[in-house]
Parts: C-alpha cells; structure tokens; sequence
C-alpha cells in the first residue's frame, strides 16, 4: 500500500522514468475491479490524456499526483503502478495502461482498493485530496513539535489509541497502518495505549520517531515490505512487520508479535513497547 515514504518514491521514479512522454494510447477499467475507484467515466481518461506530455509528478500523503499539461492523474494507497520499458510486456490485468510514443509504457492495477482519478486540473473535488495538500507532511519544518503537540491534545483524540490517533481520520496525511508500526516501536509506545496516558516525555519521543522513521523511509525509497515502479522492494528494513514477526527485536531479543487490532494488524515488542 503507498503511504508516504513511497508516494514520495514513486514521484521521484516517475519524474525520472516518464516525465515529459507523450502519451500515444489510454485503455481504462479493461480488468473490472469492484474496488477500483474513477472520476466519471473512465472510458473519457483517453480524451483528457491523449496526445499530452506528461509532466512533473508529486506525492501527497498516501496519494502521487501527476500534472499532464491541463489535466491531473492522482493514484491513491491501494494502487500498484508499474513502469515497462520498450518492447516490455504489458500486465494482463491492470485498471489503467498508459503508453508513450517513445515505446514505454505506465500500468495501474489495484489491490484490494484504490482510486485512479483523472480530472482537468481544478475540477478533482475530492476531500482526501485536499486534506493531503493543505495540512504540513512529516518530511517538512511545517510539521513541528507545537504542531504535533495541539493535535495531541484535541479533545477527541483523549480517548483513542496511539494507533487510531495516528493513522486514521487522516490527521497526518500518509501516515497509515503500515508507517505506523515502526513509528510506535522506535517511540517505545504500544499501538493500544492511550493517548491522554502518554506522558510528556513519551509525546516528545513520538514526535521524534514520527520525523526521523518517516525521513528515513523515504531516503531509502520506501519499505522493504512494499515495491516501486520498478517491481523492486524499498530499501528501508522495517523493525516490525510481516518480515520480522517471529523474530527476536534487535533491541531486547523479545519475539515480535502481532495481534489483530481495529480492523487491522499491529507488529510490536512486548519488550520494548508494554501496553
């Protein structure tokens, strides 16, 4: 699933690999997916696209946008994008091929869910969207400590759980379930404990672990549990995820463990992270 670290990758390999191609053939929804999520009817993405050069590409949160001269494509978390060279084989399956006159080509395809959005720019009303724009990313000054410190202590956060105040409602965009995990564990605080029992020196280690895990992702181009444009995991070795469960925690040599917690998993050490 893209989450920030690599929305921000997959911007830096499109820029590298497709900006400024001109686009020769659009083919949408070919393999139906009920979860796959389009702006209109995607039989009209070849009238938007067709012809155009593609232009930068940007990651917003868990979403990469890509400016096409007056037209905008925006993939959301649940979309695996793929880049095939000359002559490469195209995907049997995908929700949304791509193909330059250079011979290359861009493939879209969705996991379990996920949008594929294309709209002229201006015209893509979707709140998700504009959350991930207007509010600061973990990856700039903006997002500071007294920033992170009132969103903390928001009355209707009191209640919930490190991971449900983190990684839902899109209080920080980009931050989902996946980043999380190692966010909690560099921060030594359990997924389930209460944000209003965080003591002040915990809420300055989660600040922390929030900047430097999130940085550190995306300098080493993403996860090692997620892939790129290029089909190649991300460099960065996650701490506490299905690639270390079972394993003993770097730090103490307790078996990492996890646990099915509000509609998902959570990966931790019961050494290192007590409840």
């Amino acid at each position: 699933m893209i989450e920030l670290p690599e929305a921000v990758t997959l911007a830096a390999q499109l820029n590298d690999s497709v900006k400024g191609k001109r686009i020769s053939r659009v083919i949408a929804a070919a393999s139906p997916h009920k979860f796959s999520w389009f702006n209109g009817d995607p039989q009209r993405y070849g009238e938007l696209l067709l012809g155009k050069i593609m232009g930068p590409a940007t990651g917003y949160g868990a979403m990469v946008e890509i400016k096409v001269e007056d037209v905008i494509l925006v993939f959301g978390d649940g979309v695996n994008l793929r880049y095939h060279a000359k002559n490469a084989p195209r995907p049997q399956k995908h929700q949304l091929l791509i193909e330059f006159q250079e011979g290359e080509a861009l493939s879209a395809a969705v996991q379990m869910y996920g949008g594929l959005w294309c709209a002229r720019e201006g015209e893509f009303d979707n709140r998700y969207y504009k959350i991930a724009q207007e509010k600061p990313s973990p990856l700039t000054a903006d997002f500071s400590a007294a920033y992170f410190s009132q969103m903390l202590a928001a009355p209707e956060v009191q209640g919930l759980s490190a991971k449900a105040c983190l990684a839902t409602e899109q209080r920080i965009p980009g931050l989902g379930n996946g980043v999380l995990q190692d966010i909690l564990y560099q921060a030594k605080i359990h997924p389930k404990r209460k944000v209003k029992l965080l003591t002040d020196k915990e809420r300055e280690m989660l600040f922390r672990a929030v900047k430097t895990t999130l940085k550190e992702m995306a300098a080493h181009g993403g996860r090692d549990t997620e892939t790129g444009l290029y089909g190649h995991s991300g460099g960065y070795q996650t701490r506490v995820s299905k690639n270390t469960l079972g394993k003993p925690c770097p730090a103490c040599g307790t078996t990492i463990k996890k646990e099915a917690y509000l509609g998902g998993s959570i990966y931790f050490c019961e050494g290192c992270q007590p409840v």
